[in-house]
C-alpha cells in the first residue's frame, strides 16, 4: 500500500508542469491513490495529540503568536508517542515515504535547472528535511514572506475532507513597491496590504501546492474566519544544512566583492 502510493505520487510529482510566473511551483490534484487518502483521513490525530506552533519551538519567538496553527513533528518522538497506537504505527509508514532520500531525489531532479542557479557558486551542498501534519484552526493567517535563506523546497499536501475551506489554500503574492522590502530582512513577514494577491491554491482534497524559495517566493494564508475550521496539511520541507547555509553566504559575499562593478544577471539575483 505504502509504495504504490510512493509511486502514484512520484508520478503526480515528476510528471506536473512547473509554472514560472511569479516563482517556479506546481499544483496538483489526486496526489495519492483514492484508497491511501481515505486512509490518511482515518489516521489523522486528535488535536490533544499536537502542540501548538507556538510551543513546539519556543526557542523561536517570531513563533508566538502562531497558537492556532497545531502540528504533528514527525521527527519529535516525544510528540509523536502520544498518537493513539494505530494511528502512530500508521503515520510512522506514512513519514518513511518522505523522509528517505527518494523523495528529496525527485525535488531536486524535478527544480534542477533552478538548483544549479541558485547553488552555482557552490561545489557541493548538502540537504535536511522535515516533516509535520498540521492542522490549521480559525484566525490563523501568515502574511506574505519567502521563508528562511535555509529554505529550499516546500511541499503542502492538503488533506481536507471535503470542499468546505476550498479557498483557504496557500496564495501567492508580488508586493506593490519593491523598493519598499527589507533587504536586511529578507525574509520578513508583511502586511497583505502591501503586496497583490496572484492566485490562492485550491484547499481540496487530495492535492498539492510545491515550490521552491527563491527571492520573491511571497506566498501565505489568508485569515481563517469559519469557526469550526479544520485545515488539515502535511508540509515537507527540504533545507540546506548549517555547513552548506553557511558556506553559500560565504561564496556569495565573496562573488558579489568580486564582482561589485559587474551589473547583476537573473542568476545572480535568484536567491536570498
Amino acid at each position: 500500500m505504502f509504495l504504490d502510493a510512493e509511486l502514484h505520487a512520484a508520478y503526480r510529482i515528476g510528471n506536473a508542469p512547473i509554472l514560472n510566473f511569479p516563482f517556479p511551483h506546481f499544483y496538483v490534484e489526486n496526489i495519492f491513490p483514492d484508497d491511501f487518502y481515505s486512509m490518511i483521513q482515518k489516521n489523522l490525530p486528535a488535536i490533544n495529540e499536537m502542540v501548538s506552533m507556538a510551543d513546539h519551538d519556543t526557542n523561536n519567538w517570531g513563533l508566538a503568536s502562531y497558537k492556532d496553527r497545531f502540528v504533528l513533528d514527525f521527527a519529535r518522538e516525544d510528540l509523536m508517542k502520544k498518537v493513539e497506537k494505530d494511528k502512530k504505527e500508521f503515520l510512522d509508514s506514512l513519514g518513511k515515504i518522505f523522509t528517505q532520500s527518494n523523495f528529496s531525489n525527485l525535488l531536486q531532479a524535478k527544480f534542477k535547472r533552478f538548483l544549479d542557479m541558485r547553488f552555482q557558486y557552490l561545489d557541493n551542498v548538502s540537504f535536511k528535511h522535515d516533516l509535520k501534519l498540521v492542522n490549521d484552526k480559525q484566525n490563523y493567517a501568515l502574511g506574505p514572506h519567502t521563508d528562511k535563506p535555509s529554505k529550499v523546497i516546500s511541499v503542502l499536501f492538503y488533506l481536507p475532507k471535503d470542499l468546505t475551506h476550498q479557498g483557504t489554500g496557500t496564495s501567492i503574492y508580488i508586493p506593490k513597491d519593491p523598493n519598499s522590502l527589507d533587504k536586511e530582512l529578507p525574509d520578513k513577514h508583511y502586511p497583505r496590504d502591501d503586496f497583490h494577491k496572484i492566485m490562492t491554491m485550491p484547499f481540496v482534497p487530495n492535492s498539492a501546492f510545491c515550490f521552491i524559495k527563491t527571492n520573491n517566493s511571497y506566498h501565505g494564508v489568508e485569515k481563517l474566519e469559519v469557526k469550526e475550521t479544520d485545515r488539515w496539511s502535511l508540509q515537507y520541507n527540504l533545507y540546506l544544512t548549517d555547513v552548506s547555509l553557511e558556506e553559500e553566504r560565504i561564496a556569495k559575499n565573496k562573488h558579489q566583492k568580486e564582482n561589485s562593478s559587474v551589473p547583476e544577471t537573473p542568476q545572480s539575483k535568484f536567491s536570498i
